[in-house]
């Protein structure tokens, strides 16, 4: 008796076992599906940003208001694009409703969104967009137009004549390709007596990016001004100028709005950035693949605006909502 009472407790201990191993690999699709609700992947281009933890809440808004089942998840670095590639492919094999989608590279990804669309899964773009008409919509800031305006900014601020430089978070990502882009041709086509001196790759790195931006202050003594592309570009870039002794002299000017760039702004090692929406890119992101998913019309693109901020406005009601922590 008691040597079948062990036998028992034995098999029920293995089957529990198997069933937690079965609950471990099931992922979002399959909570989802026991949920019965709608799922819907959102894979962003990392976390490693306060700004994607700014789109997540905006997603995570529209997920509770459209009652859908939504994951977040991205590579560590904004250079994996190799495992972002690998989320999407498992995203898919779950067989969702819908997906969201940031691109880390435009081109990489057009296989396997070419898989989405044969199997009737709509694709929206957010933040960064793909090259391929595939995705129904993209929810993003314009970025070229954006970086125009930090161009005009920087002209500005630096009197109009004189050497500057770049450091964009990548070369592969719509927004790297068109923030650079953005910037370049309103310098180039506009302020004839300002010169472009280099531009380089971070990956969207802070350390990475400071050593960049230091190399760069070594090799041309006379800059005049830095555009720093992202969060990790412009806090990278602001790190090296305070570091090499050269806040006060050279322009930096960034784009987005987290906590290290608020800070750097109001001690003035940071003239001023662009920032986006994240919330609403989020938020949009979701609302659109929910109206995709039902068959609704949905806007290609949908803009989801920026505004240039500076120490005179960044407590301003219109830019605080803006910024995140």
């Amino acid at each position: 008796m008691k040597k079948k009472q062990s036998r028992i407790i034995l098999l029920s201990g293995m089957l529990a076992a198997v069933l937690m191993l079965s609950a471990c690999n099931s992922g979002g699709g399959d909570k989802a599906a026991s949920s019965g609700k709608p799922y819907i992947p959102v894979i962003s281009k990392g976390f490693q940003h306060q700004f994607w933890q700014a789109v997540k809440s905006g997603a995570e808004k529209a997920a509770k208001e459209f009652d859908v089942e939504i994951t977040f998840e991205g590579p560590e670095t904004e250079t994996q694009v190799d495992k972002q590639i690998e989320m999407l492919q498992t995203a898919l094999d779950k067989k969702p409703s819908a997906i969201a989608f940031a691109a880390l590279d435009s081109k990489a990804a057009v296989p396997l969104l070419e898989k989405a669309k044969s199997n009737h899964i709509p694709v929206i773009g957010f933040d960064s967009g793909v090259d391929s008409e595939i995705p129904v919509a993209t929810a993003a800031t314009n970025n070229k137009a954006a970086a125009a305006l930090a161009a005009d900014k920087m002209a500005e601020l630096i009197g109009g004549s004189g050497e500057i430089a770049l450091v964009v978070h990548d070369q592969t990502s719509r927004t790297g390709v068109d923030r650079r882009d953005g910037f370049k041709e309103q310098i180039e086509s506009k302020y004839p007596n300002i010169k472009i001196v280099d531009i380089q790759y971070g990956g969207g790195d802070q350390l990475k990016s400071t050593d960049l931006a230091k190399a760069i202050m070594q090799a041309h003594p006379d800059l005049k001004g830095f555009f720093g592309a992202n969060e990790g570009s412009a806090i990278g870039v602001a790190n090296a100028v305070s570091e090499m002794k050269k806040s006060g002299k050279i322009v930096v000017i960034g784009y987005d709005s987290g906590k290290q760039q608020t800070d750097a702004i109001r001690n003035g090692t940071m003239a001023g950035a662009i920032t986006q929406d994240p919330i609403g890119i989020g938020y949009q992101a979701v609302k659109a693949a929910v109206m995709a998913m039902k068959g609704e019309k949905v806007e290609k693109d949908i803009d989801t605006g920026f505004h240039w901020y500076d120490k005179s406005n960044i407590d301003s009601e219109e830019i605080k909502p803006l910024l995140y922590e």
